[in-house]
C-alpha cells in the first residue's frame, strides 16, 4: 500500500509540475493553470487523506501535506510571490521534494539528488530548502525519519533494528542515538509508554510522533547534526 500511495503521490505532484512549467511559456492569455486541473489535483490527494485517514495516518499525512503544497504554489504563482524571492523554491519544487524524501526515506538522500529533483542548480539548492522548509536538507530529513520511526513504534510489531533500517539509519544504535537527543529518552522506553497511550486511543499518535511539537526541547537543537 506504501509502494502504491507513493506512486499516486508522486504521479500527481509531477503532472501539476510539468503543466506549471508548460504554463510558463505560454502567453499571457494562457498562463492560468486550469481551474478544473488544479481541482482534480487537489481532489485526488484530499480523497487519499480521507481513505487513509484511520488506516494509515502517515499516508494521509503526506496527502494533505502535498496538496497544501501544490495549493500553495498556485497562489504565490498567481500573486507573483516568487518573483520577490530571488532563489526561493517554487510551490510545485517543495511539493516534488518533499514527495520524493517520503518516497525513500529507507535510502541514501542527499542535496544533490534533491536539487535535481527540484530541477535546481547544486550550488543554491541547500540555500533556498532552507528558506522553504526551515531548516537544512540532512536536518529535514532526519527529523522526518525519526517521525517515521515513531510511528511505526506504535503502529507495527516491528523490532526496533528492522525499524531502524526501514526509515534509513545504518543501524539501530544509530537510531537510538538520534533518538535520544531529539527525545530525551531511548527508542525502547518511548514505545512502551507511547503504545500503551495508542491501546486506549489511536488518535494522538499523529502528535506523539512530531519532533517539531517541543520548541523548548533543548535536545531538538542537536537532533539534526548527526551524519
Amino acid at each position: 500500500m506504501s509502494a502504491r500511495r507513493n506512486g499516486n503521490l508522486k504521479l500527481v505532484v509531477d503532472q501539476f509540475a510539468e503543466s506549471l512549467e508548460t504554463n510558463a511559456t505560454s502567453p499571457p492569455a494562457r498562463a492560468e493553470l486550469p481551474l478544473n486541473y488544479l481541482a482534480k489535483s487537489l481532489a485526488r490527494l484530499l480523497a487519499t487523506a480521507r481513505r487513509e485517514l484511520d488506516g494509515d495516518r502517515e499516508a494521509a499525512k503526506a496527502s494533505l501535506i502535498t496538496a497544501s503544497s501544490i495549493l500553495q504554489s498556485e497562489i504565490e504563482r498567481s500573486s507573483g510571490a516568487n518573483g520577490s524571492r530571488p532563489g526561493a523554491l517554487a510551490g510545485w519544487q517543495i511539493a516534488r521534494v518533499r514527495a520524493f524524501i517520503e518516497e525513500n526515506l529507507h535510502s541514501n538522500i542527499d542535496a544533490v539528488a534533491l536539487s535535481a529533483v527540484a530541477e535546481r542548480s547544486r550550488a543554491h539548492f541547500s540555500r533556498s530548502f532552507k528558506q522553504a522548509f526551515g531548516e537544512p536538507p540532512h536536518a529535514y530529513v532526519i527529523k522526518r525519519r525519526l517521525e517515521r520511526a515513531c510511528h511505526l513504534m506504535v503502529a507495527t510489531s516491528e523490532s526496533l533494528s528492522e525499524i531502524a533500517l526501514s526509515v534509513g539509519f545504518s543501524d539501530q544504535s544509530h537510531l537510538c542515538k538520534l533518538f535520544r537527543r531529539a527525545f530525551g529518552q531511548s527508542p525502547s522506553i518511548w514505545r512502551r509508554d507511547h503504545k500503551t497511550r495508542a491501546s486506549i486511543s489511536r488518535t494522538g499518535i499523529g502528535e506523539e510522533c512530531s519532533t517539531t511539537d517541543r520548541p523548548d526541547d533543548p535536545a531538538n537543537t542537536h537532533a539534526t547534526t548527526e551524519t
